[in-house]
């Protein structure tokens, strides 16, 4: 199959942490590229993450409910959109425990929302065409390639890696064919989202790829993550919470390096399949807390000095690490292995923890004395 070129956009969520990045990485990458962005602002979403886009006339902002089918509808035949990238989503663990509901609405109801409306744009809704038989036990998918013209559309599903479950110090890293076992109201409604698609690809033929990604951080993150919260209170002086004791171990994935994984996907991907974006830089809580409060004291060094027992020394931001109780059904370990996006889509991050974290906590402290 040949190479997809996106030429009309619609990003989801675009004016959240990863969704603003993707829209800044496609313009800068992308000259042909025009972006719609539909965004509804919730508390996770900021118009001042669209300052100063590169060749911000290609890019175009909507505040809309992915939930509202009109609104769907008519961007994708007044923008004639041949690309949905749909990142819009209730993301939160903690508030997912305490309200349950809206993360279902969003992220499942929304996500079939979209998918409707670019089954019947894209489709004329029909799927009286397509007939399901059996090969090996496995449908038979060669009627896609002459309904849909793989070649002139596509829907790309982000969703993470929490909708595998978790896993012990000893366990390989999830993989696409790990079976689902979400253990959080966030990470299930993820997991309904990415049936949904899977489904729209293999009854309706709907061009669909999926990418499960570990955890993100970089620029624009909202505060309430866990990077811009240790970058915060060291900045602050007040108390870094850890949660338990701090071992819970994640995969951790700079921005950039997932858009760019987005990007291989949407181009070179296979309709149909699912690709695991991962970081390769598994870290536990505590040792990402360190690592941070180090580069705190290299950039910010604290002015109070403490006594020791022996002699006199400089206060370190790793003083502010304050343990606090573990959150209900906290998953222990997040690993992906992105040999599949390596092997299929020649992709691998182009930043390591310790090069990416750097970079993340300038871009902090840049905007914080400006």
């Amino acid at each position: 199959m040949s190479e997809f070129k996106p030429k009309n956009m619609l990003v989801t969520g675009g004016a959240g942490f990863i969704g603003c990045n993707f829209v800044r990485y496609m313009l800068k990458s992308d000259p042909a590229v025009k972006i719609v962005n539909l965004d509804l602002l919730t508390y996770a979403g900021s118009l001042d993450n669209l300052k100063d886009l590169p060749d911000a006339s290609r890019h175009t902002f909507v505040q809309g409910d992915i939930c509202d089918r009109e609104l769907i509808d008519q961007l994708l035949r007044e923008h004639q959109i041949d690309t949905i990238v749909h990142f819009a989503a209730e993301s939160h663990v903690d508030n997912s425990i305490s309200g349950p509901e809206v993360f279902v609405k969003t992220n499942v109801l929304g996500t079939f929302t979209l998918l409707e409306a670019a089954r019947h744009y894209w489709l004329g809704g029909g799927a009286s065409d397509v007939r399901r038989e059996m090969t090996d036990g496995k449908p038979d998918t060669s009627h896609i390639e002459h309904l849909t013209s793989p070649g002139s559309y596509r829907f790309h599903h982000i969703s993470t890696d929490e909708v595998y479950g978790t896993l012990d110090k000893s366990d390989p890293a999830f993989t696409e064919s790990t079976p689902y076992a979400p253990n959080s109201p966030y990470s299930a409604s993820k997991a309904g989202s990415d049936h949904l698609v899977r489904a729209y690809f293999h009854t309706y033929g709907l061009p669909v790829t999926t990418t499960n990604c570990s955890n993100n951080y970089g620029p624009y993150q909202h505060s309430e993550k866990l990077i811009p919260t240790i970058i915060r209170n060291c900045l602050n002086g007040t108390p870094i919470p850890v949660y338990g004791d701090g071992s819970n171990i994640r995969d951790w994935l700079y921005v950039e390096d997932h858009c760019s994984g987005i990007d291989a996907v949407i181009r070179r991907g296979v309709p149909g399949e699912v690709y695991n974006i991962g970081g390769i830089n598994e870290w536990s809580n505590l040792n990402i807390v360190k690592c941070i409060c180090e580069l705190m004291d290299e950039a910010r060094p604290l002015d109070v000095r403490r006594e020791t027992e022996d002699e006199q020394s400089d206060a370190s931001h790793a003083d502010l690490i304050s343990f606090v109780t573990d959150r209900p059904g906290h998953d222990w370990r997040y690993a992906i292995d992105a040999t599949k996006m390596a092997q299929a889509l020649d992709w691998s991050p182009a930043e390591t923890f310790e090069t990416g974290i750097r970079k993340t906590v300038t871009w902090y402290l840049e905007r914080v004395t400006k």
